[in-house]
């Protein structure tokens, strides 16, 4: 059954690098079991017909140009008759149309390259009117000469931002113009070299092009079934499971880029690798890098992105860093990956107590994460963080609880239904149901609760799948008031399967060895109630006004997202008491319209909006005026002051114990309490859940 393999239920992207030479036969393999698994497995899979295969060509041309700079509708369409008869190619394993892409993505990459080197040698004027219109910005130009007018006006829109955002202000009219002529050949190699590099990795690695267009083909092609279907290489697998909690494992330092490109050590990690073999240190710039058995890979001006790339992967090999040292010296450093304690990573829980006219606990939840080393008794899932961080509040008699997960994309099915049983009987939690079967109910076995007290979910338009499970739960039971903005509309669960036909769900080995894997969303997920987050996602029951709500970035604006229908209501789920929030949405109304801070982000939502349907203007005088409105948050910054004495910040008694021997961890502490401090939403949350207590 569907319960016992590992579910998911997350939004996480992943990349991968590597230097050997593409095998077209061996990706036209994935690419074919890819479509036997999905039509195995999908939920809803669409049938493998010429639609099928436009929506992978779609997705092919757009993942290896986002920006719509490289392709143009001219060259294009060159593959059009192999794209016609893509379905059947896939199908019977053809590697026509993938040759024929790579030879034409490595051809257009040296064309654009060649008209980004036109663009560097001309001088941009500030005094023309056009714009860089919405329809360039998203489509792909008809032949060569209108790619050379795109390039060339998104070079000026970036050097123009440039200049708007070192912008002397105070300066006399005379004194900018000098400013201006002076600063524009500067800020144009600036963007340009950064334009540059990016083509330059891929032109000057060997493989690179070939290895982009076979990723690209085979993920394409499992996306063509929903935006949250995937294909994995053995180091994008790895990659996505320590998103989700597995211990990475990792050298130990992180990167700093230099305005030439060249690449720093920035920082290192105490325990790592890199902090342990006593050769490396800050400020040191990495020249080389060599992976164990193969080529060096020359750094120079390549750019921090170009090293973390090579970097990723090769798990079990060792690698030689080339370095120079502050001294001038080179020195060669072995290094393997070692597995560095998560402890203090982003995804882990953070508690704080919120002390005004009550004591409120507030606890930060980023990510549904499974404790893939301990799955029986899953010890260190985020439930069972979660779990000892209100323990810890209920020390501090705390009067309401609230958890945030705001931003929180997913994660492992069975911690939600683990966590939301931390707060209601046991009983139905909610209802997931895959192809072809009835619908399963998905069950709190634990009775009793570790709290009953008020509770508050906060949640926004990143707030997804686990997530919205959670926050669709509480409500269903009226166990929580959810407050915030709608979240993001996903309501499917993945599994990730080795490519291997012959496996089955309930018997499936996410771990087990093979050269691909594919994740699949194998079912939809629905609330007790029979309906289902998919699409329309969770509806606050306290609104409050959001920025992402202006972005438009949510499942409902996916075109190829799942449609689920509604199904029936589990007949042995009992709600709550309903929570009257007639008082909670007067006190959140008269946040939102007294509050100085509310004012300025419903003004920038205003904004958003409409600069997603007009076109860019390319005058320098109106950049600057934009870039005052939209770069700069200082007014919301500003009106973040208000309210600062509803409560103020403490940490439970056992993490201040913790704090007074982790002294490394004081200054994020400190962080922490700032940001809980200003943030509009959480005063908002604290007064909700203040007031939820009165009788």
């Amino acid at each position: 059954m569907i319960v016992r393999a590992i579910i998911f239920c997350a939004i996480v992207s992943t990349a991968v690098r590597t230097n050997a030479q593409v095998d077209y036969n061996k990706t036209a393999k994935h690419a074919l079991l890819v479509t036997q698994m999905a039509a195995k497995f999908h939920v809803q899979p669409p049938p493998l017909n010429q639609a099928f295969g436009q929506n992978v060509f779609k997705g092919v041309v757009n993942t290896l140009d986002d920006e719509k700079i490289i392709f143009t509708q001219q060259s294009i369409q060159q593959l059009q008759p192999l794209v016609l008869q893509l379905h059947q190619a896939i199908a019977e394993k053809n590697t026509d149309f993938l040759q024929r892409i790579t030879t034409l993505y490595k051809q257009q990459l040296k064309v654009t390259d060649s008209l980004i080197s036109n663009a560097a040698n001309k001088p941009i004027t500030f005094s023309s009117t056009e714009f860089f219109t919405k329809q360039e910005d998203t489509s792909f130009t008809a032949n060569t000469v209108l790619q050379q007018q795109k390039i060339n006006k998104i070079i000026k829109l970036n050097v123009l931002r440039y200049i708007a955002a070192n912008w002397p202000e105070a300066a006399t009219p005379a004194q900018q113009k000098k400013f201006t002529d002076s600063i524009e050949p500067i800020a144009r190699k600036k963007i340009i070299t950064s334009i540059r590099r990016s083509f330059n990795t891929v032109l000057q690695q060997p493989f690179e092009a070939d290895h982009e267009v076979a990723n690209a083909y085979c993920n394409s092609i499992a996306k063509a079934y929903d935006p949250h279907s995937s294909y994995f290489s053995p180091t994008s697998k790895a990659a996505f499971e320590s998103a989700l909690g597995k211990k990475p494992l990792r050298f130990g330092f992180s990167l700093d880029e230099n305005e030439d490109g060249s690449v720093e050590i920035e920082t290192l990690k105490p325990g790592s690798a890199a902090y342990k073999s006593g050769l490396l240190n800050a400020g040191d710039k990495i020249t080389a890098l060599q992976w164990e058995g193969k080529e060096a890979i020359t750094v120079g001006d390549k750019g921090a992105s170009f090293v973390s790339n090579a970097l990723e992967g090769n798990n079990n090999l060792k690698i030689t860093l080339t370095v120079k040292k502050a001294d001038g010296s080179t020195k060669q450093v072995v290094l393997q990956k070692d597995e560095i304690d998560n402890g203090e990573d982003e995804a882990k829980v953070r508690s704080f107590v919120l002390r005004g006219k009550k004591a409120i606990g507030y606890i930060s939840l980023p990510a549904f994460y499974v404790d893939w080393e301990n799955m029986e008794n899953n010890v260190n899932g985020c439930a069972n963080d979660v779990g000892k961080e209100i323990l810890k509040l209920k020390k501090e008699n705390i009067e309401g609880l609230i958890i945030d997960v705001r931003y929180n994309g997913g994660g492992s099915m069975q911690e939600a239904i683990e966590l939301a049983g931390i707060f209601i009987d046991a009983g139905p939690v909610g209802q997931i149901k895959a192809k072809l079967e009835k619908p399963f109910t998905l069950k709190d076995i634990n009775r009793g609760t570790l709290y009953d007290g008020p509770l508050v979910i906060m949640v926004n338009g990143y707030s997804a799948s686990a997530a919205e499970m959670l926050a669709g739960t509480l409500q269903d039971y009226n166990r929580a008031v959810i407050v915030g903005s709608p979240t993001f509309g996903k309501a499917t669960s993945q599994v990730v399967l080795p490519l291997d036909t012959t496996v089955s769900l309930s018997k499936s080995n996410a771990s087990a060895v093979a050269d691909g894997y594919v994740k699949i969303s194998v079912s939809s997920l629905y609330r007790i109630t029979g309906k289902t987050a998919q699409i329309t996602g969770v509806q606050p029951d306290v609104l409050l006004p959001d920025m992402l709500a202006a972005m438009a970035k949510n499942e409902a604006n996916e075109p190829l997202a799942i449609q689920i229908p509604s199904i029936e209501a589990n007949k042995y789920y009992k709600p709550l008491s309903a929570i009257r929030t007639d008082n909670l949405k007067k006190i959140a109304d008269s946040a939102v319209n007294h509050w100085p801070v509310f004012t300025a982000i419903k003004n920038k939502m205003d904004r958003v909006k409409k600069t997603n349907y007009q076109n860019t203007s390319l005058l320098l005088s109106n950049v600057l005026a934009e870039y005052q409105l939209d770069e700069n948050n200082s007014d919301i910054e500003d009106a973040k002051n208000a309210a600062t004495d509803l409560f103020s910040i403490a940490n439970t008694t056992l993490e201040n114990k913790r704090l007074g021997v982790a002294t490394a961890n004081n200054e994020m502490n400190t962080q922490w309490m700032k940001y809980l401090t200003k943030d509009p939403y959480i005063k908002t949350a604290f007064l909700i859940a203040a007031e939820m207590g009165n009788k």
